[in-house]
């Protein structure tokens, strides 16, 4: 009997190192270096998270990918991969856990890996150690381990959902790791907050301000000024009698003012400050980093010059097809469908027709067209509009007047051998002779033959 994985990692618990992508690890957000481009400044990634923009580009992209239907499929002898169903790993797609759908499933999923750059997966295995569960691991308490050979543990803080109540260091093939811009370390991913923390803290600030400014009645801050020298007391007693008498409730009475003094601002107005051409800057920049086209987040204007399937072809492609097809590889290594299974190769897909769908008339035309092309059957074009089978409409239509490319060479092969010549008719024996051969033949006398 071979050693149980949490024994070999007992073993060799002591002689684990933990992995360091970044000072103090890749859960925080610092800058690439002391005093470098974001001069110190440090990022609060839960503030960061509060940012319109990126709020936006991780729910988006979340919300898209979790919506999209997984599904097992199996490979044929022609190469086609199609749906279908199997006991040990159909249940865990549908339902990952007891507490999550498989909608949330994914859903969170991505939250984690677009915010700290990593998900983590715990699997839960049953007698047979068919996958039965997979329950989302909080980043900030999972830390991988490298062992003197190389080999990959993590180590996992306590977890109530995901039934760890105390430390524990469990071997790689027990846990799914999706991390993705590997800069530092191949086990250690980074967030897109990485790079577009700063201009998201920025965004705050500015937004922070135009808060406080309109609070204030839109109207920047001030100082009273008198021509000739004021003394401590005075500035006191007036500085409390303004604040007192035109602030706050009673902002907009009328002041009187003498002695010449006079109100002079020390705050800039939006206008000058360029708050919405800052906001919108700082917006782009989170996009650029999350890969995300501007107008799906509400920032400028929609491209008039491309239909919306086009505009929808350039988001998959820029931006979530790297990570729905990193998703489908992590699930079927994690699964254990890397590799035939009783001669049968298995995989997990999402379907994109939850994300690329056209508009109906579109949609009817197209699959009209892979009808009479010969692509698609009746049957086949039916099931993508949800409509029942119909009898005979499994097979694949075709015109008569279609010929493949064999036949019409077959055809233009005969047509093009020289035309044999008919052989010549025999003449015909002229009407006088066959008449009076019937004469004779009927005047001879009895016994006679011709010779």
């Amino acid at each position: 009997m071979g050693r149980k994985p949490h024994e070999i990692a007992r073993e060799k618990a002591l002689s684990l190192s933990s992995v360091d992508g970044r000072d103090g690890g890749w859960l925080t957000v610092y800058e690439s270096f002391a005093g470098a481009w974001q001069q110190d400044v440090a990022v609060d990634q839960v503030q960061v998270m509060s940012f319109y923009a990126v709020f936006s580009c991780i729910t988006l992209i979340a919300n898209d990918i979790g919506k999209l239907r997984a599904k097992l499929v199996e490979q044929d002898a022609n190469g086609i991969w199609t749906e279908t169903t199997n006991p040990a790993f159909t249940p865990v797609l549908r339902k990952p856990n007891r507490y999550q759908n498989h909608i949330q499933f994914r859903e969170n999923w991505m939250c984690s890996k677009l915010s700290r750059g990593n998900a983590y997966a715990l699997k839960q295995r049953d007698s047979r150690r068919v996958v039965t569960g997979l329950y989302l691991l909080d980043p900030s308490r999972v830390t991988p381990l490298v062992a003197p050979d190389g080999s990959v543990y993590y180590q996992l803080g306590d977890d109530n959902l995901a039934n760890i109540d105390a430390v524990a260091i469990v071997p790689a093939s027990e846990i799914i790791h999706d991390r993705m811009n590997c800069l530092f370390h191949p086990l250690v991913g980074l967030s897109p907050i990485y790079a577009c923390g700063l201009a998201a803290t920025q965004g705050l600030a500015a937004q922070k301000n135009s808060a406080r400014f309109f609070t204030n009645m839109s109207r920047p801050s001030g100082v009273l000024t008198a021509p000739g020298t004021v003394t401590q007391d005075t500035a006191d007693r007036l500085k409390a009698k303004w604040e007192l008498n035109y602030t706050g409730e009673n902002f907009g009475k009328v002041a009187v003012l003498g002695d010449g003094l006079k109100y002079e601002r020390i705050s800039v107005t939006a206008v000058e400050s360029q708050m919405l051409e800052q906001l919108k800057w700082t917006a782009e920049v989170v996009c650029s980093c999350f890969h995300v086209p501007p107008f799906k987040i509400g920032i400028g204007q929609m491209p008039t010059y491309q239909n919306a399937e086009i505009l929808n072809q350039i988001y998959y492609s820029d931006c979530l097809q790297s990570l729905i097809e990193q998703f489908e590889a992590c699930m079927d290594e994690g699964l254990g469908l890397d590799t035939p299974i009783n001669g049968r190769m298995l995989g997990v897909e999402l379907d994109l027709d939850g994300l690329l769908r056209m508009d109906t008339a579109t949609k009817i035309k197209t699959l009209s067209e892979g009808i009479k092309g010969a692509v698609l059957s009746p049957n086949e074009a039916r099931k993508r509009i949800d409509l029942k089978p119909l009898p005979g409409g499994d097979s694949v239509f075709m015109q008569q007047q279609n010929w493949s490319l064999e036949q019409l060479d077959k055809r233009d092969i005969i047509n093009d051998k020289p035309a044999v010549a008919p052989p010549p008719a025999e003449p015909e024996a002229e009407p006088e002779v066959d008449k009076l051969l019937d004469i004779l033949n009927r005047k001879a006398p009895e016994g006679l033959t011709h010779v």
